[in-house]
Parts: C-alpha cells; sequence; structure tokens
C-alpha cells in the first residue's frame, strides 16, 4: 500500500518574483542571525531550482528541503536517514540501518542497575512550524511506567532548516516531571556515521587533520591495552602501516570543541559539526569530551564521563523535577572546486564564527529556549589578594569565571543538570558573561598561576534584558604561608611536566604537528623505560620540573601485565627551620585513577602522614592521554621537628599497584613555610 503523503511548499512564483522575494528576505531578516550569515556561494553547489522551504511528511518520512540540502527523517522515530548534498545521494552511510546511520542516544541505568544504552527513538512526530522563514519539527519520546526498559524521561527532539542555509540544526529538550523513578544518565550526545567509501580526511583542528584510517583497517588491527586503540598491520593505504589509532586522541575540550568533521575528495564536499555556545555543556572550559574519529564518525557530545569518572552525569532523585535544553547544533555542510581540504576546513571554521556571534539564536521555537532579550548579563573584575606575593591586589589575568548553580563549591565541575556560562578575564583582570539565562547562580573560578577554585557563594540573580554588575571580586587563593619550594605551574593540567616520545611502534603521526604531544599513545609505560630499577628523584634547586618530573605517576611494569607502586622522591636543602611552626605541603592533582599518594616527611621506612583522600578517583585521562582530569587540591600540616637543617625529603608514594592505570598527573606541589 503506498504511503500517504502531504507537503507543504512556498509557491512557485515567476522566477523574476523569486529573485526580488530573496534579495527581501536577505534585507530584511533578523539582525541577530541571519544577516550575519553568509550564502553558501562557491562553497555550496549551485542553485539549482528554488531555494523555498519544503516540507513533505509520510507515515515513514519526514523530508526538509532547502534546494541546498535534503535531510530525510524517519516517522515517528526521529532519526536522521538520509542527507542529501551536491550530487551526493546520501552523505550518511547505506550499510546501517536508517534508524542508526545519525541519532540521539544516552547511557542511563536505574540507581545501583546495570547502564543501557538508548537511541532514544521517539513515539509522536508533529510540526512546529513550518513556512518560507523556518521548518522545525518534533519528535517526542514518552516515558511509559508500564515498561521498566523506558527512561523516565519525556525527550523531545527537534529539527530545524532555515532557507539558504548549507546545513540544519537539532536540540532536544530533557524533562523530568516531578514523582517520576530515581534515575541516573552518564551521557548524551548526537551521533553522524558517514559514508565509508567517500569520507577519509578528518579535521579536528588547525594541527590535528590528514587522511585517515578506514573502519576496516581498524578491525584488522592488532588491539592494544584497550580496544579503543589499535595497531593498523594491514592498512589499505600502505604509508599508514605500524601507527596507532585510538579515537581518545581527538579528544578537545569543551573552549576548543567547536567545530570538527569529515571531508570528501571527490567531490570535495565537508561535513561539519559545529558548536556556537557551551552554555548546556558541563565541567567548565577545559571540560574533555570525543569529536570525530575512525567511522568516519562524528559526534556533538553533550556530556559524559569520559576524563571525570563514572560519577558524572545527570542523578535525579526523590521525585525531583528537572528540565533541560541540550543545543541546537549545527551540521554544516561545504564544498568547492579545489581539491585543498584546508579550504573547506577554513570555510567550517568562518561559519563556526557565524554561530558563535548568532548565540543566542532567535529561530528555536520551543519556549524552553530564551531569546537574547529574555536573558541578562554579568559584569564585574576579579583581583587576587596573596599578601605572600605582593602588597597590592593582583589583577586575575586570563582567569576563567563562570555561573553555574548555586551552592556547589568546587563541586560546580560535576554538574550536569544546570546551565553554566564562562568567560576568560582580560589583562586587567575585567570580565563580561552575556546571553545567560534568567535564574540564580553563583560564580566559580581560577587563574591560571594561582592555585585553588575562585567560588562566590553570594547569589547572583539574572534577569531578562537587565545587567548585573558584581564590581571588584577578591580571590584569596588558598595558602597558610611563605613559598619555600614549588614544582609545576597551578593550571590545572600536567603539560608542562615532560612528556615522553612513545615506543617507537607507538606512534600516530596525524599528532606529530599537535601541540598536544601527551595525544600519543602508551606514554604512561615509558616511565618504566626511563626508571626501570630505581623512582624518580627530583632535587629542588637543580632539577627541571619540564624535563626532570615524568607527567604522571603511574606504577612501574616488571613483567607481563605486573605492575609495582612506585615513590618519587623531593630532596630539597633548609635551613632556619622552625621547629615549633607548621609547615604546610598542597598537592593539586590535575588526574586521578584508581589511586593513592601516601606523604612522607624524611623516612620513608615510616607510616605515611598523609594520604590523598577516598578511593582514588575514576577519571581514566592517564589512558586516554587526556593531561588532566578531575581536578583536587589537598593540604597537608606537619610540626617543623620532622625537618632538619640541611638535606631534606618528601616522599610520594602511590601506594595502588597491580594495574597499568593506577596513578595520578600532578597540577603543582607547594611547600609552604610557617605563617609570618
Amino acid at each position: 500500500m503506498a504511503n500517504k503523503m502531504r507537503s507543504t511548499t512556498v509557491p512557485r512564483w515567476p522566477s523574476i518574483v523569486v529573485v526580488f522575494y530573496c534579495l527581501f528576505l536577505l534585507i530584511t531578516s533578523s539582525p541577530q542571525v541571519h544577516a550575519t550569515r553568509s550564502t553558501p556561494g562557491k562553497y555550496t553547489q549551485d542553485l539549482k531550482a528554488s531555494t523555498s522551504l519544503r516540507l513533505d511528511i509520510t507515515n515513514t518520512h519526514v523530508v526538509m528541503d532547502n534546494g541546498f540540502i535534503k535531510v530525510t527523517l524517519t516517522n515517528p522515530t526521529g532519526e536522521i536517514a538520509e542527507i542529501q548534498y551536491h550530487n551526493i545521494r546520501n552523505v550518511l552511510e547505506y550499510g546501517y540501518k536508517e534508524t542508526n546511520r545519525g541519532y540521539w542516544d544516552i547511557v542511563w541505568n536505574w540507581p545501583g542497575g546495570e547502564a543501557n544504552f538508548d537511541m532514544l527513538p521517539a513515539t509522536e512526530f508533529k510540526v512546529i512550524t513550518s513556512d518560507e522563514n523556518q521548518i522545525e519539527v518534533s519528535f517526542i519520546k514518552y516515558y511509559d511506567s508500564r515498561d521498566s526498559s523506558s527512561i523516565p524521561l519525556n525527550i523531545d527532539k527537534r529539527y530545524v532548516m532555515l532557507p539558504g542555509e548549507s546545513g540544519f540544526y537539532t536540540y532536544a529538550i530533557f524533562e523530568h516531571l516531578k514523582g517520576w523513578p530515581d534515575v541516573d544518565i552518564g551521557e548524551a550526545r548526537v551521533a553522524i556515521k558517514l559514508q565509508r567509501r567517500l569520507f577519509n580526511y578528518m579535521a579536528i583542528s588547525d594541527d590535528i587533520q590528514r587522511k585517515m584510517p578506514s573502519d576496516d583497517d581498524r578491525s584488522t588491527g592488532q588491539t592494544l591495552d584497550y580496544k579503543e586503540a589499535v595497531i593498523l598491520t594491514n592498512p589499505s593505504n600502505p604509508n599508514m602501516k605500524g601507527e596507532v589509532d585510538d579515537k581518545y586522541q581527538y579528544s578537545q575540550e569543551n573552549k576548543d570543541n567547536k567545530v570538527h568533521g569529515w571531508i570528501c575528495s571527490k567531490p570535495h564536499v565537508g561535513f561539519w559539526v559545529i558548536t556556537g555556545n557551551n552554555e548546556f555543556r558541563s565541567g567548565g572550559p577545559i571540560k574533555q569530551d570525543l569529536t570525530s574519529h575512525v567511522g568516519p564518525t562524528a559526534l556533538s557530545v553533550f556530556f559524559s564521563g569520559h576524563y571525570f569518572g563514572y560519577s558524572y552525569g545527570v542523578s535525579l532523585r526523590n521525585g525531583e523535577a528537572w528540565k533541560k535544553v541540550f543545543g541546537p547544533v549545527l551540521f554544516y555542510l561545504n564544498s568547492n572546486e579545489g581539491n585543498d581540504p584546508k579550504s573547506l576546513w577554513a570555510d567550517a571554521n568562518r561559519q563556526m564564527f557565524v554561530e558563535t556571534k548568532s548565540w543566542p539564536y532567535n529561530f528555536p521555537k520551543s519556549e524552553d529556549y530564551p531569546s537574547a532579550s529574555q536573558r541578562g548579563r554579568v559584569t564585574g573584575r576579579l583581583l587576587i589578594r596573596d599578601r605572600y606575593l605582593s602588597t597590592y591586589r593582583i589583577p586575575a589575568k586570563s582567569a576563567y569565571v563562570g555561573l553555574a548553580t548555586p551552592g556547589l563549591n568546587e563541586y560546580w565541575q560535576q554538574d550536569v543538570k544546570g546551565y553554566q556560562f564562562w568567560t576568560q578575564t582580560d589583562d586587567n583582570g575585567y570580565f563580561e558573561i552575556s546571553a545567560v539565562r534568567s535564574g540564580t547562580y553563583n560564580l566559580y573560578g581560577w587563574a591560571p598561576g594561582t592555585l585553588g577554585d575562585y567560588i562566590n557563594n553570594d547569589d547572583i540573580i539574572i534577569s531578562p534584558g537587565e545587567e548585573t554588575s558584581l564590581g571588584e571580586l577578591e580571590f584569596d587563593p588558598p595558602r597558610n604561608g611563605p613559598t619555600i619550594w614549588e614544582i609545576g605551574i597551578p593550571d590545572r593540567k600536567g603539560a608542562e611536566f615532560f612528556i615522553p616520545d612513545p615506543a617507537p611502534k607507538h606512534w600516530n603521526y596525524a599528532l606529530l604537528n599537535s601541540t598536544e604531544k601527551f595525544r600519543q599513545y602508551g606514554l604512561w609505560d615509558r616511565y618504566s623505560d626511563i626508571y626501570p630499577s630505581q623512582d624518580l628523584t627530583y632535587t629542588v634547586g637543580s632539577s627541571d620540573y619540564r624535563k626532570d618530573w615524568f607527567f604522571a605517576h603511574v606504577n612501574r611494569r616488571v613483567g607481563d601485565d605486573e605492575y609495582e607502586p612506585t615513590t618519587w622522591k623531593i630532596s630539597f636543602p633548609l635551613q632556619n627551620v622552625d621547629s615549633t611552626g607548621t609547615y604546610t605541603l598542597k598537592i593539586a592533582l590535575a588526574a586521578t585513577n584508581l589511586a593513592i599518594i601516601e606523604v612522607l616527611v624524611n623516612d620513608p621506612s615510616q607510616r605515611p602522614k598523609f594520604t590523598t583522600n577516598g578511593g582514588g578517583g575514576r577519571d581514566n585521562a592517564i589512558a586516554r592521554h587526556g593531561i588532566h582530569g578531575w581536578y583536587t587540591v589537598a593540604s597537608y600540616e606537619f610540626p617543623g621537628s620532622e625537618l632538619v637543617n640541611g638535606d631534606n625529603a618528601i616522599y610520594l608514594r602511590q601506594a595502588r599497584g597491580g594495574y597499568r592505570f593506577n596513578g595520578v598527573i600532578y597540577d603543582y606541589i607547594r611547600l609552604e613555610g610557617p605563617a609570618s
């Protein structure tokens, strides 16, 4: 039986009328979005027919078409089945089912239960709007309390197409009604699987882009310490033989994860994931996550436990009501007549800047997405008061400051339920945070070069259309006394420490030009090669942390899959010890995975005076080439009677052995003298 069809389209006027109408739209459209957007021009297909929007609906499919691209969605489940562009019938992979080519998905579980991978098939389709200015359609998945496999959320997946745009948008509203069951959500994203035979060039950043191996090349490779990492043993491109490929090598921080994607050489077409703003992402500006990887796959990850641990995510308890909008994000396509992939990358970056400047968008029809007039902004100045460094307050230069849910203290990193709005201060410490949703927030932040978190627990109330001036704010960083010595730079990362070359068989040549050498595979295991029998000793005054402090405190390999704990020694001279005073050791950890650091002073055989808290964290940043993950600061006080005039030593013992990935990445270590 033939599918019933209905369609909506702008009437086709005589050609001269169409021309004048298009000019009218170009001139009169909203300055907030459309006036800043350029017609795709040379970077897209030639205009073959009408630029009017068309929406066709059948029992099984919904098709959006604007003359540049045509997008087919499954009805009523709401997956992306087809994207037609530039004479490519479908840029998505035909080898997958229609429902497995482009889709939203989440990972969730009942409290204490096993994880469920859910592709969120919707059960209801409706048209939100369809006219000459915009198509917006909705696919809703409702919670079914009779079904134990149904997540207690209502999820409204939206797709938006605008005229003259070489792409389309998606966003979703997640809602947990009051009284609904407890649930944990560990991950939410959109996944796009592109045609394998066409898309073989991946671009993540200016310095990480090239032709990539295929999924088949990975399947015939040698699996390394975990399934995501393989050595290419028989690739279709012989030049790649012996290289490592691992999707975690292409992760990015939120602040940098704005545009990434894939390029097809014939025809010369690019597919890009563009994120105009991070308000719906969590973990702050340097939280890392996946981008694009071999498949070819392109992801828009809204949140996941990668680099933070299993406890990261949305945890809903005691019938809590919750709602959040994720997105919109743009899937952008471009093309030209050349063969230089960097030209398409440059155009994708140009479009990224357009999207960034256009935020907040004026087109989403959901009442849960506030327009620019419904938002406010915050201004202020952050100054650092550290009397051991200066008698004056110091401007917090290039500090990160952000608004997030109140009352979180240092756990603002872990909040996923709310929205976060971040910016950086200028050289004089001034900042402005614009386009903030109405609500109540606290201000959080940190300044590179200064230890610890800035936390302002005063409620900041944002009202529509209003500016809130916070004036001058003081950051009083944690400090007990003057600095005796320090190792590293307090910037929440371990990138300044010694990062070795990978083992000869573990290179990924896609990363050769990258400034992020730590993305190479297997660097944790190089510790055993450099220190095969004796552990690291760092001598204050003569050692250089850039050369002599290994980037990760890990176990030593002593056999096949056998690892033993390691103890690092910090040797330092000290005169005029105050035996009655209190000394403080501050340790900032950039990442921790199943590790406990024991601290000993001068006598390594004694019982440890202090240990890092808890079970050691599970951010897995070492294995996933992250250089930072979950950030913590610990402070240990001990009497001066434990020190001597002359040579002293502090020992840091990583107490958990047996596993290659037990370890920490230090951010910064400082010994402070008694308060004066």
